[in-house]
């Protein structure tokens, strides 16, 4: 692997962590399977790339994004909250209409380039960094900040009630928990997170692209079940939150590492991502129950 390909996957998977910071909290915090996200990622994209290239500042062109991200889960979340849609459906119906408004935000463009525009790197750029510098500075701080206020989040009153509407939604409603506010607030909150990845990834790549959500909701699930596998899935918030993020960047370098391998005349291609993420996923999967089982032979 070269110099340039490990720093472009530790790059991937500090942004794309974001996005997992996100699945995390449906799928582990409110148990709630959430495909909204391959929407809503290509959302925050197309609603920062638009308002950067129309004029407004890299950095606030966020805010909308986190907000288009937030109302498309709160969809998701009233159709299975107040309307008894099935999550899944839900997300999905939620998925398939994005992509329409997505390529109408776009002016019924399929990508959006935003090569020559200012970015939220453009700063540090101009410092000196190269590209890939200044997206780890980025990337990194925002997960800092992410994290730190997740961490905050999840202690106070609400973030006890989403904790315990995943746990046991009936306990919750019987001590006065609002568990259909809850879920639809928590999977705002889920899809924003992911909404503000797309945004920071389509800064960085240069370009808003309807396709960027492809397979968002598999790498963020790689993400949390190689977190867990590496860290342990039963310990406190913070480090569960760092295992997150830290199973982004492993599930990046491991694709890339497989993807730079050459056996003889056989060599991965990126139309093998799917592949090598299924055997991953699976491996992670895997790997607690085959060392349990080690232990129990010893």
């Amino acid at each position: 692997m070269s110099y340039y390909a490990f720093t472009g996957a530790i790059s991937q998977g500090l942004v794309y962590g974001l996005m997992a910071l996100g699945v995390f909290l449906t799928f582990r915090i409110l148990d709630f399977p959430d495909l909204t996200v391959d929407g809503s990622l290509p959302l925050g994209a197309a609603v920062s790339a638009m308002g950067v290239v129309n004029g407004l500042d890299p950095y606030l062109s966020l805010i909308p994004a986190l907000i288009a991200g937030f109302l498309a889960g709160t969809l998701t979340g009233f159709l299975t909250a107040k309307l008894g849609v099935l999550h899944l459906l839900a997300s999905i119906l939620t998925m398939t209409a994005l992509y329409s408004i997505n390529l109408r935000v776009m002016g019924h463009r399929p990508n959006v380039s935003l090569i020559g525009q200012p970015s939220v790197f453009s700063f540090f750029k101009n410092m000196g960094f190269s590209a890939t510098g200044a997206s780890l500075i980025v990337f990194f701080a925002a997960i800092v900040i992410v994290g730190l206020f997740l961490v905050w989040l999840l202690r106070t009153e609400f973030g006890q009630a989403l904790v315990a509407t995943g746990d046991n939604p009936k306990m919750s409603a019987s001590q006065g928990v609002d568990t259909r506010l809850t879920v639809i607030l928590g999977v705002g909150l889920s899809n924003a997170l992911v909404a503000l990845a797309g945004a920071l990834a389509a800064q960085s790549q240069g370009l808003a692209d309807v396709s960027l959500g492809v397979g968002t909701i598999v790498k963020g699930l790689a993400a949390v079940v190689v977190g867990e596998t590496l860290i342990g899935a039963r310990r406190s918030l913070g480090i569960r939150i760092v295992g997150v993020v830290l199973g982004s960047v492993v599930y990046f370098l491991a694709t890339a590492l497989a993807l730079s391998l050459k056996l003889g005349s056989f060599s991965f291609t990126p139309s093998d991502l799917n592949l090598i993420t299924a055997v991953l996923v699976v491996g992670a999967l895997m790997f607690p129950k085959l060392k349990k089982s080690r232990r129990a032979h010893a």
